[in-house]
């Protein structure tokens, strides 16, 4: 799996944003392994919207690996807002990054992709057999079109060239360097960011929709490492999903709670109904990762939670808000 050197340079695209950031972080504490050259980008060094700045960036560091982070992204509300938008953006990256990573001949790509592409009328769990069973819930359609577009991609390239392409699809992420803002974050780190003002300013913390859906979340360092396995062993094209067990899941209320103990939150908290839950539950099975590495575990949620918390109070004035 690596070049013609023997050597691995892997360029990682989005690599200033939540995962890009666990990445980064796993390889300083554990090193890189011998051989292995890694290329962080942000938005700064191309807009991969534009063809032309995609292969200028690709010329420029000539990977032989990419993990392909960038993406057009948002919470719930954004993306009922958006769809248009983040249909047409997420296609122009998608389809950008791949033709040109296969043009300067890179060995393999691993995209990242999301479970909310998933059918919203399914049976639960959800594994990654059933990704294009039917139609993704109404209110991101845009966004998980264009995601699960990324594994027809993948499955194109393998047939026609064949190329080793594939994706992970994570559950809910979070973490250090996530997106805090209450407006258009996802749910924990709004919640985070939320609570933290409700405390400073000594009112009520309101949390929107009923608080029931559930959701399966990973934390950032944990899919880190996945991501870093996935990258140096996993072979196959068909996508493998990164998640804790069905047993880990949680409601938004239960989250909401372990944010509030985290924070020390004292005061009342009120569930507006008023605000839309979103899909009520996208149970994934995590049977297949579980078949390649039984023993690997996730950080206790609580713990990574508190970690999340801790990192946001610390860097209040630099986080993303």
């Amino acid at each position: 799996m690596q070049g013609e050197t023997g050597m691995m340079r892997v360029m990682v695209t989005g690599g200033s944003g939540l995962v890009g950031k666990a990445i980064e972080r796993v390889l300083q504490e554990e090193g890189a392994r011998e051989g292995e050259e890694w290329i962080f980008l942000t938005s700064k060094d191309a807009n991969l919207m534009d063809l032309e700045e995609t292969r200028a960036v690709f010329q420029k560091h000539r990977p032989t690996h990419v993990i392909h982070l960038a993406a057009m992204v948002g919470g719930l509300f954004k993306n009922m807002r958006q769809n248009l938008d983040f249909w047409r953006s997420n296609m122009y990256i998608n389809d950008n990054v791949l033709q040109t990573a296969h043009e300067v001949d890179v060995v393999k790509v691993v995209s990242c992709l999301s479970t909310c592409i998933f059918p919203d009328k399914t049976t639960y769990p959800i594994d990654e057999t059933m990704i294009h069973n039917g139609p993704p819930h109404d209110s991101n359609f845009g966004y998980a079109y264009a995601k699960r577009m990324i594994d027809v991609h993948n499955r194109a390239y393998f047939e026609k060239y064949g190329r080793r392409y594939t994706a992970v699809i994570p559950t809910n992420v979070f973490g250090p360097h996530d997106n805090f803002n209450i407006e258009d974050g996802h749910v924990l780190p709004g919640l985070i960011h939320k609570t933290y003002k409700a405390q400073k300013e000594g009112t009520a913390l309101h949390v929107w929709g009923s608080g029931r859906p559930l959701r399966q979340f990973i934390y950032s360092l944990d899919l880190a490492r996945l991501f870093l396995w996935v990258l140096r062993e996993y072979d196959e094209v068909d996508p493998i999903i990164l998640s804790v067990g069905e047993e880990d899941e949680v409601s938004i209320k239960e989250a909401a709670n372990v944010v509030v103990q985290a924070l020390e939150f004292k005061g009342e908290v009120v569930y507006d109904t008023s605000k839309a839950d979103g899909q009520f539950k996208k149970t994934a099975s995590n049977t297949k990762l579980r078949k390649y590495l039984p023993e690997f575990t996730f950080t206790p949620f609580p713990e990574a939670i508190k970690k999340t918390c801790d990192w946001f109070v610390d860097n209040y004035d630099i986080a993303r808000k």
